[in-house]
């Protein structure tokens, strides 16, 4: 194949040359001295180009350290105040806790202690009523005897009504023995009481009456007594559970109050701790951006000092081979015996190569794309407006999974939001016969359970689409290795062709030998494994310089081995270095794309154990509001669980199963539009 491309290059016609083949060749060496010093000084402001930006980006790299080592000071410090606030509040908690115990335990012995002294009054004071009662009606009795009878007819009666009044079991103790003391009085022993005259009578009844006045209106004082008492004990003890109540509510409201600031800042604590992680790679990765970034700039020096030399070396040699093809000897016998050598202008190898077209939208997809984005702005639909911009991008079979799979997730979300709708009506019918009103207390705990539940929610959504990121990863690594796989054997086939065309090339080669043999010796720049300074420098020069050996217009024999010899260099320099670099990026793709997989997995179990957290919490939060207004908490709480999915949605559902219905219609509008306008 070389040997064939050689043989075109040199038998191409053309309009004969009006010069000798020597005055050619000192005219291509002379356009090539001024081609080459041109080179020589665009190179010179290129890399001043470049040293400019080593300077620049290495400076601003290194703010960026210094913002990065300020961050992560300064979030470490963050963490650490987070979560100290959060340890002081939960110890905090913990004596409220303790308070709140005692407080309750103090009001229950209180309660327990009153309502004893309560029922002592109670049997006592009943007793002091039953005893004035007892005196009243024996006074009265007794006076009635004293003016109504003679004392010496009476005396027995009126010993047996004394001795009835005092043996009253609800009499006073000291009633009792006054009483009783009395009857001893008028007796020498049991049964041998002796009847009085009628004027010891008199006075003998005179001063038992007397005493029960006295017991009467002594037992009334203590009974007073005895009532002020029980007064001031049931004031003492309002006051008492008014002061417990009022402590245990303030301690719980600080409690409560303290729980919400613990968990605020253990949530902050966490998010530092993320963006700290986030900020020590972020400053790795740059410190070893100047680390690559230094080894380039030098890399690039010594390169470009080795460039200039190799171009001086290339004047010096073309200006010593000049004097010599010029002087008399060569120039005189090449007029004299050199037949004229009719040269034709090369045709690059570059020309005779055909590019690889990009694939381009068939008819039939651009159609359907007009089709579904007019739809989408009918409809209003974000879906189809997305689905529409991919259409003419993407090949057809991924086109048409991707409509088959929205208009399949769309008759599920259909079927969804009926069961859904049918589930609402029932358990919002069901949910408004059992709530009555609200209160402060449930309202706050409310409002906790619906916070939480949003961040559950939100958890499990990110949980979702870590998920179906990390699968779609797995399906462009399996993508990309077959494509390198295949880019892999056609570049070693180009490498091979070349490498024999080469080969062919400089078997023929024998004119400035020595220098450009001593210039193929210099090697290209080393490629970076990874990306980093190599891929964002201004272009410069990744191949080495190896002298330029052919002219700037017509050419000569050796200028067309050059051309074709450079054409095919830099095939194989291009194709090789392409297939290094195609297989590094593919080296670092799959290590970027198993560290960022495996940082997805990661965080998709830290959002899980967030989520089972946030979960345990609502449970906690959802007893507690059951403990404190069971049937009420439980009421309101579920109904405001059924209105963000229930009412609250903003549309009828109506209006979102007839636009759903056209987005479906729409799509399959669209496929049978693909599906007509594939090719058999």
């Amino acid at each position: 194949m070389a040997r064939h491309v050689v043989f075109f290059a040199l038998v191409v016609g053309g309009e004969a040359a009006a010069v000798s083949p020597i005055e050619k060749v000192l005219q291509m060496m002379n356009d090539l001295v001024s081609k080459q010093m041109k080179e020589k000084n665009a190179e010179a402001k290129t890399f001043d180009k470049f040293k400019t930006w080593c300077h620049e980006t290495k400076r601003e790299k290194g703010f960026d350290i210094d913002d990065g080592n300020k961050a992560i000071g300064e979030l470490m410090a963050d963490v650490e105040k987070y979560s100290s606030d959060a340890n002081k509040f939960g110890e905090e908690v913990k004596v409220l806790d303790q308070e709140i115990d005692q407080a309750e335990a103090q009001s229950a012995s209180a309660n327990d202690e009153r309502g004893t002294k309560r029922t002592n009054f109670e049997k006592t004071h009943a007793d002091y009523v039953a005893s004035l009662d007892s005196l009243s009606s024996g006074l009265k009795r007794l006076k009635k005897m004293m003016s109504g009878t003679s004392g010496a007819a009476s005396a027995s009666l009126f010993q047996g009504t004394v001795q009835g009044i005092a043996e009253r079991p609800e009499l006073p103790a000291f009633a009792q023995a006054a009483l009783a003391s009395f009857l001893s009085e008028g007796s020498e022993g049991p049964g041998d009481f002796q009847q009085p005259e009628a004027a010891a009578f008199e006075s003998s009844s005179g001063g038992v009456v007397g005493m029960m006045e006295d017991l009467h209106d002594k037992m009334k004082d203590e009974k007073v007594d005895l009532e002020k008492r029980e007064l001031n004990e049931q004031n003492a003890f309002n006051m008492l559970a008014a002061d417990l109540k009022h402590q245990m509510k303030s301690n719980k409201a600080s409690r409560n109050s303290k729980a919400s600031s613990m968990k605020e800042s253990e949530g902050k604590a966490a998010l530092a701790k993320g963006d700290l992680a986030e900020g020590i790679r972020v400053k790795k990765e740059d410190e070893k951006y100047v680390k690559d970034l230094g080894a380039l700039c030098h890399q690039k020096e010594v390169a470009f000092q080795a460039r200039q030399k190799t171009r001086e070396e290339e004047l010096e040699a073309i200006n010593n081979a000049m004097e010599i093809i010029g002087s008399g000897d060569v120039a005189g016998a090449g007029s004299k015996h050199l037949p004229g050598l009719v040269q034709r202008k090369a045709t690059g190898l570059a020309q005779l190569r055909s590019s690889t077209k990009a694939r381009q939208p068939s008819d039939a997809q651009t159609a359907a794309a007009l089709f579904m984005t007019d739809q989408a702005s009918k409809l209003g639909s974000s879906q189809l407006s997305l689905l529409a911009s991919r259409v003419g991008a993407e090949p057809f079979v991924k086109i048409r999974a991707m409509i088959e799979g929205m208009i399949s997730k769309l008759q599920d979300e259909a079927s969804e939001e009926a069961d859904h709708k049918g589930w609402c009506d029932e358990e919002l019918g069901t949910n408004e016969k059992t709530r009555t009103a609200k209160s402060t207390r449930v309202a706050e705990l409310k409002a906790s359970v619906e916070e939480m539940t949003a961040a559950s929610q939100k958890l499990a959504t990110d949980i979702g689409n870590l998920e179906k990121e990390v699968a779609d990863l797995d399906a462009a690594l399996a993508d990309a290795t077959t494509q390198r796989e295949a880019e892999k054997e056609k570049n070693t086939e180009t490498l091979a062709d070349a490498k024999k065309a080469i080969a062919a090339v400089q078997k023929a080669q024998d004119v400035l030998k020595e220098f450009y043999t001593k210039a193929a010796g210099a090697t290209a720049l080393v490629q970076t494994a990874v990306r980093g300074p190599a891929d964002e420098a201004p272009e410069t020069f990744d191949e080495p310089f190896q002298g330029n050996s052919g002219g700037n217009g017509g050419g000569g024999i050796l200028s067309m081995m050059e051309i074709i010899l450079s054409d095919f260099e830099r095939l194989e320099a291009e194709t090789d270095t392409g297939e290094a670099v195609a297989a590094e990026e593919h080296k670092k793709f799959l290590a970027d794309s198993k560290a960022d997989r495996e940082y997805k997995e990661k965080e998709r179990k830290a959002n899980g154990s967030r989520m089972s957290k946030t979960n345990h919490d609502i449970r906690l939060i959802k007893k507690d509001l059951q403990s404190t207004q069971e049937e009420l908490a439980a009421a309101m709480r579920y109904f405001d669980e059924l209105k963000p999915s229930c009412i609250d949605s903003g549309v009828s559902y109506e209006e979102r199963v007839a636009a759903r219905k056209s987005e479906i219609e729409s799509l399959q509008d669209a496929l049978k539009m693909l599906e007509e306008g594939t090719p058999e």
